[in-house]
């Protein structure tokens, strides 16, 4: 892994802390279990990160990255549901709890046609919702206008992660030097962009937040 790499790796990690530590500061105002869902996949985005930097791209072939790095979606787009659509909160959970079994079972156990339907089947489906909830939510004036930058996080990490789904299953849509060169700014655009999203969400509110801490 060259020095770029792993200082991108690096801001992502750092990125994931800043996010981390909103989403915490967040959960002791108002104490919404999304944000522990958020708090759930930004850990895990910290921790594939610090283990890319130590282990180098070589940790990829572990069919055991495959399934913790889906958490990193499938728990994101569950706080989201869990923000703003709550009626479907324990249906969606069900979804993430479930698709995550399959994974693991289709990553040991299926042939490389399931494991790649599998894996892009739920995938496309927390990516969906991270693309289209965001803008909704923004279109109708209930968010900031700027949570739309959560859509572009979620096009980003499904570019990422569907190009890497594949070029495990020997079937890659990209180089595997290509996947390689553009996977840790990748992930750095895309943390950037769930930063930028999350913390311009409802601006009112977090100023309300910031000050019920100070008190």
């Amino acid at each position: 892994m060259k020095i770029f790499d792993q200082l991108t790796l690096l801001a992502t990690g750092l990125v994931a802390i800043y996010l981390l530590w909103h989403f915490y500061k967040n959960y002791k105002v108002d104490k919404g279990r999304f944000n522990i869902y958020y708090i759930i996949s930004f850990s895990v985005l910290l921790v594939s990160g610090l283990l890319l930097i130590f282990l180098s791209y070589s940790i990829l072939t572990n069919p055991l990255v495959v399934i913790v790095a889906a958490i990193i979606p499938i728990f994101l787009s569950l706080g989201l549901i869990a923000e703003f659509l709550p009626k479907h909160e324990r249906y969606y959970l069900g979804f993430a709890i479930i698709g995550l079994i399959i994974i693991s079972i289709t990553r040991y156990f299926a042939p490389d046609t399931g494991r790649i339907i599998s894996l892009a089947t739920i995938h496309s489906i927390a990516a969906l919702v991270i693309l289209l909830l965001p803008l909704y939510l923004s279109k109708q004036g209930k968010t900031s206008g700027l949570f739309s930058f959560v859509s572009i996080g979620g096009l980003l990490i499904s570019v990422g992660g569907i190009s890497l789904a594949f070029l495990k299953a020997g079937t890659p849509i990209l180089s595997e030097n290509i996947i390689f060169t553009i996977l840790a700014p990748v992930l750095f655009l895309m943390s950037l962009s769930y930063a930028y999203g999350f913390t311009n969400k409802n601006v009112k509110k977090q100023q309300k937040i910031e000050k019920q801490l100070k008190a």
